[in-house]
């Protein structure tokens, strides 16, 4: 049977609680639970339909569960939109991207966090400060902008996924939630998100859940790894303690865990 249970007395940042979830008749999500801890990565994994983008839309504020509770560092939370989530620290890429090609890259790293002062009772936004603060996040990247004044949609995908990736940079606090993060990359460009993965818990307090179908990036980064399969939590396993053939054992149904 999988190691269900993690030891040690690790600070409980993510508290997800017997949660299910329905599309009308069809269940998404079958009585889950799982924890999450501080400045860990954590891969979830699954095939197709496994459940893994559900739950981290019901983390993320996006989909209510219709049952079970989640929590956030020991505090229960009921988020109405992605935005109660964001306030309190959680901040989702998704591989769509979600960006506006019609802006540049500061607004986009911006978006409903604009900076603005008040002059004769209106508000302007401050530019140049939002453009400074893009800079330095790319810089932390490392993934080359011509400009951040450039418009988005003249940008190429690795640059585009570079400014989805400097949100989680700028704005995270308790948790990251990555839905394959590198999917419109490069070779050079993946290779440069993974090492951004790995270093930045090292200068930011916060954790992180990776959704990826590429185990060896999963292997590359992660610290545990959670397989979901038909909606169910089959297997939690710490990284050292598994290796890629065991989690595809899970992943297809070789090996279940009743």
């Amino acid at each position: 049977m999988s190691n269900l249970n993690y030891n040690g007395n690790k600070k409980v940042v993510l508290k997800v609680e017997n949660v299910s979830k329905w599309f009308g008749s069809v269940q998404a999500l079958d009585d889950i639970s799982i924890e999450i801890y501080d400045r860990e990565i954590v891969g979830l994994v699954g095939d197709n339909g496994a459940g893994k983008s559900t739950l981290i839309k019901i983390i993320s504020g996006n989909f209510p569960p219709d049952e079970g509770y989640i929590y956030i560092e020991n505090k229960r939370v009921n988020f109405k939109s992605p935005m109660d989530a964001r306030k309190i620290g959680i901040e989702t890429v998704y591989q769509d991207l979600s960006l506006c090609e019609n802006l540049d890259s500061a607004a986009n790293l911006f978006i409903g966090r604009e900076l603005c002062r008040k002059f004769l009772g209106m508000d302007f936004l401050q530019i140049g400060k939002m453009e400074e603060k893009t800079q330095e996040v790319i810089r932390k990247i490392d993934i080359n902008i011509p400009s951040v004044k450039e418009m988005v949609q003249f940008l190429s995908g690795g640059q585009r996924q570079a400014i989805s990736l400097g949100r989680f940079v700028a704005w995270g606090q308790k948790l990251v939630l990555l839905d394959e993060p590198t999917a419109a990359l490069g070779v050079k460009e993946t290779s440069k998100v993974l090492r951004l993965i790995t270093n930045i818990r090292n200068e930011i307090p916060f954790s992180m859940i990776l959704i990826s179908h590429n185990l060896q990036q999963i292997f590359e980064v992660v610290d545990r790894i959670i397989v979901l399969r038909h909606g169910k939590v089959i297997a939690i396993k710490e990284k050292i303690k598994t290796d890629p053939d065991e989690i595809v054992s899970y992943i297809t149904g070789a090996i279940f865990i009743k």
